[in-house]
């Protein structure tokens, strides 16, 4: 979404949205619901303001990925490369273990907003994130990403490695839940496993 300006000096806030999954994870498309409300209720702003919101949406579907954008939890949201959350908090995500077959090992972003903790971004955090940006744009030049990140965290692991089993195995999503951990689990059912004749790692 882009916010139509007519004015050659026109400034930008660049908002980068990242996550795991928008199908099956709820904090996901919840966080991306909240933040569609938050770009029409500052719309006007932007708009008298000279300012064009320019939104990037970016599934992290790789460790690479994840390692090349810095990107430690899911869903995250960074208005001109800063991260909107203040604290660091994340708790189980029953929807992207579901999604990975992880049976509920992964853990997701919560929100900590005005004292309260919320399981997808606030609409009135995100806003505040957008104005902050809007009233420094003239002075401040975008920051890009951060790319700080030495490795990925362990639960993003967890996901990746899961979910490649998951669309590699001959089992079912019920049987890839429980045969095995999520860090053994392209040992244990991915194709390879099955080319030794072995038949399927979960059986």
């Amino acid at each position: 979404m882009k916010t139509a300006i007519r004015n050659d000096e026109t400034k930008k806030v660049e908002i980068d949205f990242m996550y795991l999954d928008l199908e099956t994870c709820t904090r996901c498309k919840g966080t991306d619901a909240n933040l569609a409300i938050a770009l029409n209720s500052v719309a006007k702003v932007l708009e008298a303001s000279g300012v064009e919101a320019v939104i990037h949406k970016t599934l992290v579907d790789s460790e690479q990925k994840a390692l090349d954008l810095g990107f430690v939890s899911s869903p995250t949201i960074r208005v001109n490369g800063r991260d909107i959350a203040m604290e660091f908090r994340e708790s189980t995500c029953a929807s992207c273990g579901e999604a990975c077959g992880c049976d509920g090992q992964i853990d997701c972003r919560v929100w900590v907003y005005r004292g309260q903790e919320y399981s997808v971004a606030p609409v009135g955090m995100i806003v505040d994130a957008i104005l902050s940006a809007v009233y420094s744009v003239r002075d401040e030049v975008p920051k890009a990403p951060p790319k700080d990140a030495k490795a990925v965290p362990e639960n993003l692991k967890r996901f990746y490695a899961g979910k490649a089993a998951k669309q590699q195995s001959c089992c079912s999503a019920a049987e890839q839940a429980t045969c095995c951990d999520a860090s053994e689990k392209v040992s244990c059912c991915s194709p390879a496993v099955q080319s030794q004749g072995e038949g399927c790692g979960c059986r």
